[in-house]
């Protein structure tokens, strides 16, 4: 197990061994009691366009420096019922965040430890925010004032759960959707937090579940995107892609769009599915290995696949940044960009922050890149206290620095808004890159923001709600 640790916090951004995975390739078959998905059509990867050779290093377009490029218009945001706001994961551009000024701050419950993980981006409906804590414990707050409304801890009771973490939430006719670390689905009434149904699961769930048509979608540690009836919580068809022995902490959640359902994988792979019957449609491999980068051997994508205007943006950690056709599976552009966060689509381009911290806007149609910002040029420190509590030396501190991790953007007001794990926030002109204000708000940010009514929210690592306006 890796571990990057960061003022005494272990941080979201894991990797995990997976306890019921095997080192061995398991095919796509059904491992529980559903039928097999039939054959399988994997898209050729010798069709796709390499924008530039993997170990090339990524430079903006001679053609696109100082170029404009179209992005709608802000809009007024009333709901955001699941992860990526919408069942494509996509938003476009939010008017929210204003100034970024500090509204209110809320504690919801237990905060990131060693034994605890606060991974749920928060969701909203009906003037109200719903997060999870690092130990399944739920909470519903007054959008306006942070007042909580009502709180429900659905830890279980039997020793065989008493540890675990992870999770997510969604919303959806009313009902709060709710994945756990714990093993566990359930359904809540979403003004009383009344627990509806609850079902158990084979293997821990460390993502937010997707809930669309009826249907709950979610991805288990072990690499099986399970589906649930979200009226009943009946099991439905499920999908087992490739095992893997280590993964980032930092699960993902599916996209839907119509009847396709695109899903990330700790194997690298991205797979568009039957929504209604789980009939694979496609599997693209974003995954590379690097001869001087050992963890590029971890093939995580823990980002969100973004849906939007037909085709699926992806990132993953062993360096794929990829568009791919969402109807055909058909490969359009690659970048090498090694990341752990959602990609952000609104008009002509496509932003990515990868793991380093930079952030690139990328033209959607071509993949040729209109600028670049390295959010850590003045933001890398020494690791002299980490490395005097190993007892190594001064020199040792002065090879080894810390770099910021950034979260996933988000598009407001024509700013790109992230957060970074030394708890700092900061708006980037999304035209030119220029950072125009930095906001610190004191607790970890490893959880992009969600926007409301004007509003944007943070989900910190210590398990803090902040309102910005």
């Amino acid at each position: 197990m890796m571990t990057l640790r960061r003022n005494g916090l272990l941080a979201l951004m894991l990797t995990v061994a997976v306890a019921a995975s095997g080192c061995s390739t398991v095919g796509k078959i059904n491992p529980f009691h559903k039928k097999d998905t039939g054959p399988k059509e994997v898209a050729s990867v010798g069709q796709r366009v390499a924008v530039q050779a993997f170990d090339d290093k990524i430079e903006v377009a001679e053609g696109l420096k100082g170029a404009d490029f179209f992005l709608p218009e802000p809009q007024p945001v009333t709901q955001w019922a699941l992860p990526g706001g919408t069942p494509e994961q996509s938003v476009e551009h939010v008017a929210a965040g204003g100034g970024l000024s500090v509204a209110w701050k809320k504690s919801f419950g237990q905060k990131s430890s060693r034994g605890a993980h606060v991974t749920a981006p928060p969701v909203a409906v009906n003037g109200k925010i719903y997060v999870m804590d690092g130990e399944a414990t739920v909470s519903a707050h007054d959008a306006q004032t942070g007042a909580e409304v009502w709180k429900a801890d659905l830890r279980p009771k039997n020793k065989r759960d008493a540890e675990a973490f992870g999770g997510g939430l969604a919303i959806a006719d009313g009902k709060l959707y709710v994945a756990s670390g714990y093993r566990f689905v359930a359904q809540l009434n979403a003004d009383t937090g009344a627990v509806l149904w609850r079902k158990m699961t084979e293997e821990p769930i460390h993502a937010a579940p997707t809930v669309v048509g009826g249907r709950m979608f979610v991805v288990a540690i072990d690499n099986t995107l399970l589906t649930f009836d979200a009226a009943t919580g009946a099991e439905g068809w499920t999908y087992q892609a490739l095992a893997e022995s280590a993964r980032i902490l930092g699960a993902s959640s599916p996209a839907v769009s119509g009847d396709t359902v695109v899903a990330s994988f700790g194997s690298g792979e991205l797979v568009a599915l039957r929504a209604a019957n789980g009939n694979d449609l496609w599997n693209e491999a974003l995954s590379r290995a690097s001869r001087t980068n050992a963890l590029s051997e971890i093939r995580d994508i823990p980002g969100r696949p973004v849906v939007y205007q037909g085709d699926v943006f992806a990132v993953s950690h062993s360096g794929v940044f990829a568009a791919t056709d969402l109807r055909t599976g058909q490969p359009r552009w690659t970048l090498p960009i090694t990341g752990i966060t959602t990609p952000w689509a609104a008009g002509d381009v496509v932003y990515v922050v990868d793991k380093a911290g930079k952030i690139y806007c990328v033209a959607r149609e071509s993949g040729q890149v209109y600028w670049i910002r390295d959010l850590n040029v003045d933001r890398v420190k020494k690791k002299a206290a980490w490395y005097n509590g190993l007892g190594k030396s001064k020199a040792d501190a002065k090879k080894n620095v810390v770099r910021p991790l950034w979260t996933s953007p988000i598009l407001a007001n024509g700013r790109l808004v992230l957060g970074a794990d030394t708890g700092e926030v900061v708006a980037v002109n999304a035209k030119t890159g220029v950072v125009e204000k930095s906001v610190q708000l004191g607790s970890p940010l490893l959880i992009g923001p969600i926007a409301l009514n004007g509003a944007l929210y943070f989900a910190t690592d210590g398990a803090q709600l902040i309102a910005l306006r």
